[in-house]
């Protein structure tokens, strides 16, 4: 994530505060010095940081967190709550246009991913909106860049609309945009030309696609490794093109990540996209209390629950979701689950959504091989039908044969065996709202954590309504 030195640095100056019955103007002042340093060495606009301390000392130091019973968490809070407002307080979609087809004009300088970005974008289309996207090459200076595209729209079965040989890139917009009317697209991406920094001759050229076009949005892509950079070139794009959203890429990609938390302050467009990987489906829906939580080391749940419903048949959840409550998830199940959660992403990215575990010492260097998942993978498949639903019958001597058949040592077996067994208890609590016991896993008794666990608990007991009545629905 781009934003762990960040996150370790606020989260170390709040950990001072937590625990103490009163905290002084001094205590705040110590943690808001911290605070500052790690926003300006993360390349945050300066007038923002400016801005972002100054309310968070006034809200610190007013009479509601001085009179609190525990005044270091009401800190905590407060500093969630202007990170969020910072980054835009809620997530902004896509303009979508009364009528087919929606437009997507996409914009950049050059070098920030914007190609790459406009596959991503028809594919979280196809995902969350069933969409029929048309891509239109309007890049015909970059070599490769019309190649390039009809690679991308190859791998995801959607058209491509280009030109080589003309020179108009007003005229190509114009001809595609005919041809998604025809065949009745419900979106159009335009992908333009960028250059290595903004010019005259690029912007009257995006002017003459904007007024051919008369796109429902227009999308600037930026590279978040350009820090401060960043809102420069938003604001010299906007100036001329009237930006309607930010799409911010790499952002898995530097330590800095400023420039998510600047440029929604700076310009007053909101960040609609973010990039964290180089596949077509790294798109991620932009959500400020989300990334707040993030960098606070709090989690992001919500998130995390999003990108297993995606490649999840909700009848399925349920039933996995019941195996569960009722301690009858077997081996098969765990099997199912773990192929399911490398579809996900990255392992390691996956675990730093969940509260606690988002910069823990323990996760710090955590790489997930995947050789590691082929041996779990193994040591299953080497156990008989019977065993894999009946964990209990698993004892030394079978355990020995499973360890001769995957070729993996026995104290390896009975580690994961005995794994399995402790994570299908603790799920077994969590689905009836049982919590206990999660503050003892590695990472879970930090402030940040316990506020994310108390989040869930009362989301949990609130929605415990909705749960029953899907239950009901899915054994009838």
């Amino acid at each position: 994530m781009a934003f762990e030195n960040l996150s370790e640095r606020i989260q170390k100056a709040l950990r001072n505060l937590t625990g103490k019955g009163k905290i002084s103007e001094e205590d705040i002042n110590n943690a808001s010095r911290e605070i500052r340093l790690a926003l300006l060495e993360a390349d945050v606009n300066f007038k923002v940081v400016k801005d972002f301390i100054k309310k968070i000392k006034q809200e610190a130091l007013g009479k509601e967190v001085q009179e609190s019973l525990n005044p270091g968490q009401q800190v905590i809070k407060i500093v969630n709550e202007e990170l969020t407002k910072m980054m835009g307080e809620t997530a902004v979609g896509l303009n979508k246009s009364k009528h087919i087809p929606t437009i997507i004009m996409m914009v950049g300088l050059q070098g920030t991913g914007k190609t790459t970005t406009v596959g991503k974008l028809a594919y979280h289309l196809q995902k969350t909106d069933h969409a029929r996207p048309l891509l239109i090459a309007g890049d015909i200076y970059r070599p490769a860049a019309i190649d390039q595209l009809k690679q991308i729209g190859g791998e995801l079965n959607v058209p491509v609309f280009s030109k080589p040989d003309e020179k108009d890139v007003a005229k190509i917009v114009k001809d595609g945009l005919a041809e998604a009317d025809k065949n009745k697209n419900d979106y159009v991406i335009i992908d333009t030309a960028g250059r290595l920094e903004i010019d005259e001759p690029l912007m009257e050229e995006l002017e003459r696609v904007k007024e051919v076009a008369q796109p429902d949005n227009i999308l600037l892509v930026v590279d978040a490794m350009t820090g401060q950079a960043a809102t420069d070139v938003a604001k010299g794009f906007d100036d001329r093109l009237d930006v309607t959203g930010v799409i911010l890429t790499k952002l898995d990609g530097d330590t800095r990540g400023g420039a998510a938390l600047s440029i929604r302050a700076v310009t007053g467009k909101p960040i609609i996209y973010t990039g964290q990987g180089e596949k077509l489906t790294d798109l991620e829906d932009f959500h400020p209390d989300r990334m707040a939580s993030r960098i606070l080391g709090m989690g992001d749940m919500l998130t995390l629950i999003e990108k297993a419903q995606q490649d999840y048949d909700a009848k399925e959840a349920e039933k996995v979701a019941m195996k569960m409550k009722e301690n009858t998830f077997d081996f098969n199940d765990f099997i199912d689950q773990l192929e399911q959660v490398q579809k996900m992403g990255p392992l390691d990215q996956i675990m730093k959504m969940i509260p606690g575990m988002a910069n823990n010492p323990q996760l710090k260097n955590l790489s997930i091989d995947e050789k590691q998942i082929a041996h779990t993978k193994a040591i299953v498949y080497s156990m008989t039908p019977a065993e894999r639903e009946d964990p209990e019958l698993l004892n030394p001597s079978r355990r020995r044969r499973i360890a001769a058949g995957s070729g993996r040592p026995v104290v390896e077996v009975n580690r994961m065996i005995k794994q399995f067994k402790q994570a299908r208890d603790m799920m077994s609590k969590v689905t009836k709202g049982n919590f206990k016991g999660m503050e003892n896993l590695p990472g879970m008794n930090s402030p940040m954590a316990k506020m994310a666990m108390r989040r869930m608990n009362k989301s949990f007991k609130k929605n415990k309504r909705k749960r029953i009545k899907n239950m009901k629905r899915f054994h009838s």
